[in-house]
């Protein structure tokens, strides 16, 4: 269960929760009432989703649609969680393999800001709502006044990823670029992202398998454009599903209601970037 909080309380959460069966999984709450972004925090409404254990694991692991995976590779807070060890493990799997692709997308050396920046980006990556309702510096308001506590969540992987320099007193990453360095990246890349580069890059005939794609793409310079072009393809697909749901089952009313503010908050965005 994931639940979009705006301007709400902990204790307010949990007493919402109180309200939902006690064999929960896994539930939490996200959004600018429970980490302050930057820019308006002032709508007060409150968005609630439930999904299965197994379609949940499914996602952190593969990234079937990156839509659950992709809030839980932003700091979020934890309301519930029970003791599947299959579900904390895949959770762990799902911020390393946010890492691994970030990296991808990244040269040699970087900030801790560029890195978390990249990111909270991945799940947005061919949002079509990015385009249209989603103020354009989201993911800059997402990560600027909670970089500590993405730091939180990222350290101990960082630290302990043999292919990375953590500079932790300067908040600087070396990683190594190397084609070999790329292709042990790749690899470990979860199966929908490998599944949608193999798509990009193999020519119609060809068939070739996905490892020996990726290897091709260890060695090419534009090996960050496609990776990033295979979570395109993931999101774009996966956003559009998630809306027209949205309009069966909220309701078109309730979906334009949501829809007008998502595009007040984007046009007061734009207004304070012109004045």
């Amino acid at each position: 269960m994931a639940l979009q909080a705006l301007q709400s309380s902990g204790v307010a959460l949990r007493r919402i929760l109180s309200h939902f069966p006690e064999e929960l999984s896994l539930a939490f709450a996200y959004g600018s009432g429970v980490y302050r972004q930057a820019g308006p925090n002032s709508d007060k409404l409150i968005k609630y989703g439930v999904i299965s254990t197994s379609i949940l694991i499914e996602d952190l692991l593969n990234w079937n649609n990156l839509y659950i995976a992709g809030r839980l590779q932003k700091p979020v807070k934890i309301l519930a969680m029970d003791e599947n060890v299959i579900l904390r493990s895949a959770l762990d799997k799902n911020l390393k393999s946010a890492v691994t692709t970030a990296f991808l997308m990244l040269p040699e050396s970087f900030s801790e800001e560029d890195l978390f920046i990249e990111i909270a980006g991945l799940s947005y990556s061919g949002d079509f709502r990015m385009v249209v309702g989603e103020e354009k510096s989201k993911v800059l308001n997402i990560v600027k006044p909670n970089v500590a506590h993405f730091r939180e969540l990222y350290g101990s992987i960082l630290q302990e990823n043999p292919q990375v320099v953590y500079k932790t007193q300067q908040g600087r990453l070396e990683i190594d670029k190397s084609p070999e360095g790329q292709f042990t990246q790749l690899m470990t890349l979860p199966k929908t992202l490998q599944q949608q580069i193999n798509h990009i890059m193999d020519p119609p005939g060809k068939n070739r398998d996905v490892e020996e794609t990726l290897f091709q793409l260890a060695h090419d310079p534009d090996c960050g454009d496609v990776v990033r072009l295979g979570l395109s393809a993931i999101v774009r697909t996966s956003s559009i599903r998630q809306s027209t749901k949205g309009i069966f089952t909220a309701g078109m009313k309730k979906s334009m209601i949501y829809s007008s503010l998502k595009l007040h908050k984007m046009w007061k965005g734009w207004l304070r970037k012109t004045s």
